[in-house]
């Protein structure tokens, strides 16, 4: 599967995206449907879980602040009262997907933000790079 994370594109991938040396993302299509699937962990700043999403689906969601919208193409994870995007993905064709969208923090305390321009976390950024991933995770961080 290819990603595309802001600017950057990541070929030949499994599928997931390693923030900060933790597997955070996990992109996948249905076998039969070829409907996007997104799986997504949250954590505070301290490491409890916020809210937790499975091929799609939220499964637990801290105090109900999280809200997911999703077609057969697209996943948009929002906080509730903000409406401050987390994630937005889309599947631009069979086995590419693009991370347009994003901000969260990650397991160590910092930031990730995805832009359309590139994805950043803190004073780290990257933009407009094309990467074989050969089969692995894409490593953010």
């Amino acid at each position: 599967m290819d990603l595309q994370i802001g600017s950057n594109l990541y070929r030949n991938t499994d599928g997931t995206i390693e923030v900060e040396g933790v597997p955070l993302v996990q992109v996948s299509q249905h076998p039969s449907t070829g409907a996007l699937l997104v799986s997504f962990a949250l954590f505070d700043q301290t490491g409890k879980m916020l809210v937790k999403m499975v091929d799609s689906n939220i499964m637990f969601n801290e105090r109900r602040a999280y809200d997911v919208t999703r077609t057969p193409k697209s996943v948009l994870l929002k906080e509730t009262a903000s409406g401050k995007v987390l994630l937005q993905l889309e599947l631009k064709a069979p086995n590419v997907v693009i991370f347009s969208k994003g901000e969260f923090p990650t397991m160590k305390g910092h930031t990730l933000e995805v832009s359309s321009k590139e994805w950043k976390i803190d004073k780290l950024r990257t933009s407009g790079v094309t990467q074989d991933a050969k089969g692995g995770v894409v490593v953010i961080g």
